[in-house]
């Protein structure tokens, strides 16, 4: 199982319970409680989605970071001939 499989299922699995309370709640008439638990589920989803843009952004970072370490190693392998001075 993926990360991002995992993370989606613990999203989809805490947003549920989070939905069933509120409406359990709501039909014993906690409407307080049926409204934290509705905010909850709605914190849970934006706080999954900011999750997923930052994973994101790290992946994209760490492929930036890949690229530069080739072109190091690139240039002390074949270190580039320095230019002849001529007096």
């Amino acid at each position: 199982m993926t990360t991002a499989t995992f993370t989606r299922a613990v999203t989809v699995f805490a947003v549920g319970f989070l939905a069933l309370d509120a409406v359990l709640f709501a039909l014993v008439n906690r409407f307080l409680w049926a409204g934290v638990c509705a905010a909850a589920a709605v914190l849970v989803v934006l706080g999954w989605r900011r999750y997923r843009r930052a994973m994101a952004e790290l992946a994209d970072a760490r492929k930036e970071i890949k690229r530069e370490l080739e072109s190091i190693r690139q240039l002390l392998h074949n270190p580039p001939t320095p230019p002849s001075r001529q007096n």
